[in-house]
Formats: C-alpha cells, sequence, structure tokens
C-alpha cells in the first residue's frame, strides 16, 4: 500500500513538472526584437521599389502578469523603423527614406509553451526625407501582431504582421 501511495503520488508530481507552462513573458522582463521587414505601406503604387528590407527595432518591458488565467500580461516599449524605397516614373527618379520613432503596447497570450503571442498598437512619428518636395514627415500608427517562439529561455525567433511594414521576421533576445 506504502509503494502504491509513493507511485501515485510521484506520478502526479512528474505530470506537473512535465506539463507546467512557464510564462514566456511576465511583468519586469524585457526583450529586444531585431527583425527585417518585407513590403509596407508607407509607399507603394505604381514605380514604387523598396531599396532593401526594411529594418526593425523594438524594446518591451512587462508591466503587469498573472491575467486571464495567469497566461496572459501586458508590455509597453518603444519601436524604431527604417525602410529606404525608390521612385522611378516616367524617367523621374526619386529616393525617400523613413525613421519611424514609436512608443509600444502589446497584450501578450500564451498559448502553448514556449510560445509568446501578442498583438498591439503603436504611434509614432514618420521623419521621411528625400530628394523631392513631396517628402512630409507626419505622426503613424500601426496595429500589429506577433509572435515569439523561444529556443532556449532567453532567445526566440520572431514575426510580426502590421498595417506599415506588413510582414517581418527575426530574433528576439530576453533579459
Amino acid at each position: 500500500m506504502k509503494k502504491l501511495f509513493v507511485t501515485v503520488i510521484a506520478f502526479f508530481a512528474l505530470t506537473q513538472v512535465l506539463f507546467a507552462q512557464d510564462i514566456v513573458f511576465a511583468q519586469n522582463d524585457k526583450v529586444i526584437n531585431a527583425s527585417f521587414g518585407f513590403g509596407n505601406t508607407i509607399y507603394n503604387g505604381s514605380g514604387w521599389k523598396t531599396a532593401f528590407p526594411s529594418v526593425l527595432l523594438s524594446g518591451e518591458y512587462g508591466i503587469i502578469d498573472g491575467l486571464i488565467d495567469g497566461k496572459a500580461s501586458i508590455g509597453a516599449g518603444v519601436d524604431l523603423g527604417y525602410a529606404g524605397m525608390k521612385y522611378n516614373v516616367n524617367s523621374s527618379f526619386h529616393k525617400y527614406s523613413s525613421l519611424i520613432l514609436g512608443a509600444r503596447g502589446s497584450f501578450h497570450y500564451q498559448f502553448i509553451d514556449k510560445l509568446d503571442s501578442y498583438t498591439g498598437l503603436l504611434t509614432g512619428y514618420n521623419i521621411v526625407s528625400g530628394n523631392s518636395d513631396y517628402a512630409i514627415s507626419e505622426f503613424v500608427w500601426r496595429c500589429y501582431v506577433g509572435v515569439r517562439y523561444y529556443l532556449t529561455n532567453n532567445f526566440a525567433l520572431m514575426s510580426e504582421i502590421d498595417n506599415v511594414f506588413l510582414f517581418s521576421v527575426g530574433v528576439a533576445y530576453k533579459f
């Protein structure tokens, strides 16, 4: 009887360890993302070509966790994005670059172990430069959905889809 009791207790303890999920984005966590973006809605239409993939950097800090059955959290951070474009129509050639600086807020929910899924909003300023009078800087906003899959406790592969840079892939580091 004693062996059966110890075996049952050991079985339940082992299943708790095997199936326990560590929260991948929690309060006080700091994450840095670095990614390349493909496509954008800043410049589109006939004659526009991407000079090279967009470069995106962001940092996020976990503000609160333990929401929705302990699987959700909220983070806030900063965002920096760069896109270079060329415009060539009827032998008229122009170059433009956009540097977007902004603040972001994200809602994270962990559906499965090691996967940080999130959605959020960014508001910022698009600093435009170019060799034309049409280079106009302005306030911008981004709505995004993303995932980070952690290969280790600190290193993840990440991807985001949004209404400005369309699709980006990269890496993330949590410290």
